[in-house]
């Protein structure tokens, strides 16, 4: 019943706000509540069930073919019984809560232990943490050991090396703690100085020396990436932005009894039930994998990489960059029709331009491609999986994505993790990401391993947490990734690694002597207003603003998303049944024309993409649909006589 992420039922609590709460007051008080339901319901049946009786008695006393008079002895019989039975039902139920009652106390006292318990836990390794930090700086400090040798570094588990100006750290804050990954040995950074980790003949001297690898990278990529420096460093030769709409109208209040619908839902792939578009955001999933390019200016700095090592950390941070979006998003995008196509247009403001077309219904599957003459090549067919599972939803992407930088020709490839949509009958939803990404440079055979913890009460780790490591073709650690899928990625250099202690699992950890994290990606601030306006980015708000000279499949003229998007839901759904029933139709003709063709012994070639076409992939073997051309030659032309007539 679990998805493939690690999600245990603690899990399906909000993770904000969960502590202090009664646990026990409420569902007693509800089930008091119910029992006095019961109770009356008991009282109905008794008095109902007596005037049964008082009749059926009525009944043998009147003169009646013998068999008669002994099927009203058996009704009345079992009338007895079912009276008996619903006594019997009530008074379980009672002492049921009775119990519930006496014993809810005793849970309470255990609870508070438990807590209390782990709380002087806490503080006990708190304290040892910080006799830890303090012998070992009175060691640093003690004659004859030299400060920051390998000796020293490969058992300093948790404590911090000493700082630039030669002084101990008062705290352990620069040390940072990682999960093991499942296919991966678990480690731990320490932060170090380069200063004191000099090396004659390696490639670990100081940053002041000026080697090739250091990490002296302020005027490099390697720096803040927010918006505003990019303009600067990157848009110079671009024309100015269009000016794009920073709002759209407000989500109506509409109720809707979410379990009358679900209900019927468990277990089943939820692309082929009809949802009214309540549950739905006015965007299509074309639009939302388009969002993927959100952080797209990450790509643009990491062709100015140098090294591969270097080029797969934004790689990796752009990678992560697209979860970003998810975190308040918990309505469904509209599943497109088969043809429907998507174009971002942004190559004279941004320097890219992209498309999307829905290649396949059942399953509804994606195909994207994206051109940049920053210097790079996107493209990638995506499968929604998605499963109803109760209490939580199941998001699987299936697909590969693919990277291609022009000058050095690195090809990365990657697959997204599951998303899980939690309280889906109770409770406020909230999304999670778990699982990991491999990403492979195909061409250096580089490799980043990246892990998305699912979020779990009992954890002191931050929530939605990821960590990894970037290593090259023979194994070897380069970089630590850390960071928030919905927050920041940093990476930090590694300077030297070493084996310390097993872990319960069996694992031995690794210890990473890294220089200070550089910022690679912090998600830019949501517009003021977008708690109503479907928790949109300022990118999202301008995906289905209306443009002129698009294809007539495109997801901008979508009847029903356009009337949703307006608040006019009641009309929206009316046009959305229209639209899958023509849908419907249009495969009724095609499986008729199937079904004709190999009555005459013919080949039937099925539904064929417009834009796209599919090939065996080189790289993964895998056949995806990828873009041949010609949708950016018809709308110079505005010649879209092959588009079919899907809205």
């Amino acid at each position: 019943m679990g998805c493939s992420a690690t999600t245990d039922d603690s899990g399906d609590e909000e993770p904000a706000s969960q502590s202090d709460k009664s646990e026990l007051h409420g569902p007693l008080k509800t089930l008091s509540s119910k029992l006095e339901d019961l109770s009356t319901c008991n009282e109905l049946i008794a008095k109902h069930g007596a005037a049964l009786q008082r009749s059926l008695s009525e009944l043998e006393n009147l003169r009646l073919p013998a068999d008669s008079g002994e099927k009203i002895k058996a009704v009345n019989e079992r009338a007895t019984l079912f009276r008996i039975t619903s006594n019997a039902m009530i008074n379980a139920c009672r002492d049921f809560l009775d119990l519930a009652e006496s014993h809810s106390r005793k849970w309470q006292r255990l609870l508070q232990h438990e807590r209390e318990q782990r709380i002087r836990l806490e503080e006990t390794i708190e304290q040892l943490a910080k006799q830890h930090n303090s012998l070992e700086r009175a060691c640093r400090g003690a004659p004859g050991l030299a400060a920051g040798t390998a000796s020293i570094s490969s058992t300093a588990k948790a404590g911090s090396v000493q700082s630039a100006k030669g002084e101990a750290s008062d705290e352990d804050e620069e040390t940072e703690y990682f999960d093991a990954m499942e296919d991966a040995p678990a480690f731990i950074t320490v932060t170090a100085d380069p200063k004191h980790h000099r090396r004659s003949g390696s490639n670990l001297s100081g940053a002041s020396e000026g080697h090739p690898e250091d990490w002296n990278l302020e005027d490099s990529v390697f720096e803040s990436s927010n918006q505003s420096s990019y303009n600067e460093s990157m848009g110079k030769d671009l024309l100015p932005r269009k000016r794009r709409r920073t709002r759209i109208p407000d989500k109506p209040n509409y109720s809707l009894n979410l379990w009358s619908i679900m209900k019927n839902c468990i277990g089943k792939e939820l692309s082929k039930i009809p949802m009214p578009v309540n549950f739905n955001e006015p965007l299509s999933m074309l639009q939302r994998l388009t969002e993927d390019l959100e952080y797209h200016e990450l790509l643009d700095k990491a062709v100015k990489c140098e090294s591969s090592t270097e080029q797969m950390c934004f790689v990796a941070a752009f990678s992560v960059s697209s979860y970003s979006t998810t975190v308040h998003r918990t309505a469904k995008p509209f599943n497109p029709l088969l043809g429907e196509t998507f174009e971002l247009d942004r190559l004279e403001e941004l320097g890219f331009r992209s498309l999307c077309e829905q290649v396949s219904h059942h399953p509804p599957a994606a195909a994207h491609h994206v051109y940049s003459r920053r210097g790079w090549t996107l493209w990638q067919e995506i499968t929604i999986a998605s499963k109803f599972r109760g209490k939580y939803l199941s998001i699987m992407p299936l697909g590969a994505i693919h990277l291609e930088f022009h000058s050095s020709g690195n090809h990365y490839v990657w697959r997204k993790v599951t998303s899980t949509v939690h309280n889906i009958i109770v409770g406020k939803l909230w999304i999670d990401q778990s699982g990991e990404i491999e990403i492979v440079n195909h061409k250096s055979k580089d490799k980043c391993q990246l892990k998305f913890t699912p979020y779990s009460y009992f954890s002191r780790d931050v929530p939605r947490k990821v960590t990894g490591v970037v290593s090259d073709a023979d194994g070897k650690a380069h970089y630590v990734m850390s960071g928030t899928w919905d927050e920041k990625m940093e990476c930090s250099k590694i300077l030297h690694s070493s084996h310390g202690s097993t872990s319960t699992e069996g694992k031995q950890k690794t210890v990473y002597q890294t220089l200070s994290p550089k910022v690679l990606w912090r998600k830019y601030p949501l517009p003021e207003n977008a708690e109503n306006m479907y928790f949109f980015s300022e990118l999202a708000l301008t995906l289905n603003e209306p443009e002129e000279r698009v294809a007539p499949t495109d997801s901008r003229l979508r009847p029903d998303q356009r009337l949703m998007e307006s608040g006019r839901w009641d009309e929206a759904n009316v046009e959305k049944q229209r639209l899958e029933e023509k849908q419907r139709a249009v495969r009724r003709r095609r499986e008729a024309e199937a079904v004709e063709a190999l009555e005459e012994g013919k080949d039937y070639e099925g539904y064929i993409p417009l834009w796209f076409e599919r090939k065996v992939d080189a790289v993964t073997g895998e056949l995806i649909c990828v873009y041949k051309g010609g949708y950016w030659e018809a709308k110079d032309k505005q010649d879209w006589s092959v588009c079919p007539d899907i809205f």
